[in-house]
């Protein structure tokens, strides 16, 4: 999967937050929190703005997209937005398993304290 399939990936949910800290830094972070995570690869990387990384295995193909917008005062709003398809009876399992037991939300907004917290 590459960039240009992201978007065909069907919107499973996203979360955000505000950090205060400006967007370089944040896109930093994110960089740092998700180097060697295992099953993602980054597809989109533009510094200050967006970072995505996609993944796929036999119950899922999906993408986690990070949108960084700068506010007027210097912090940054990042958005975490998840898409992903789950093809047949085992990933309708998998997704009634990742999705519908609110795991992947704890996740992403745990991913997403990380962030708030550890951005200079």
């Amino acid at each position: 999967m590459d960039a240009t399939e992201i978007p065909a990936l069907p919107f499973v949910d996203e979360h955000a937050t505000t950090v205060e800290a400006n967007a370089d830094a944040v896109w930093h972070e994110l960089g740092a929190m998700m180097n060697g995570s295992r099953g993602f690869r980054v597809a989109v990387s533009v510094p200050g703005q967006e970072l995505a990384y996609v993944g796929h295995h036999p119950f899922s193909t999906y993408a986690l997209i990070f949108h960084l917008d700068e506010t007027p005062r210097g912090h940054t709003r990042l958005r975490a937005e998840t898409r992903a398809r789950f093809p047949g009876p085992a990933g309708t399992v998998y997704r009634g398993l990742v999705i519908g037991t609110g795991a992947h939300a704890l996740v992403v907004r745990h991913m997403l304290k990380k962030v708030r917290r550890n951005a200079p």
